[in-house]
């Protein structure tokens, strides 16, 4: 996937309960992608995005087809700062 926009990568969001307890918890973020975004990609464009330094991407597939990013944010960047940006709390 070269040269593929940021937010080609990155769709969107996720606000399940799971993902609030995860950014409360484990200042981790959770986004629905494209589904032939790799790590490294995913990684580059968040960071570009919203200016945060990414520890650590997980990725993994839903049963109906999506594919799911849990987005592990530095301790400097506050999760619950990222999704207050987005509207999402």
């Amino acid at each position: 996937m070269k040269n593929m926009d940021n937010y080609a990568v990155i769709r969107n969001p996720l606000t399940t309960e799971k993902a609030v307890k995860l950014m409360e918890t484990e200042n981790k973020l959770l986004f629905r992608v494209h589904l032939k975004s790799k790590k490294p990609e995913i990684k580059k464009a968040i960071e570009e995005l919203f200016k945060v330094k990414v520890v650590k991407v997980t990725t993994f597939h839903t049963p109906r087809g999506e594919k799911r990013a849990y987005i592990k944010l530095s301790n400097e960047t506050p999760a619950i700062d990222i999704a207050t940006q987005l509207g999402l709390m």
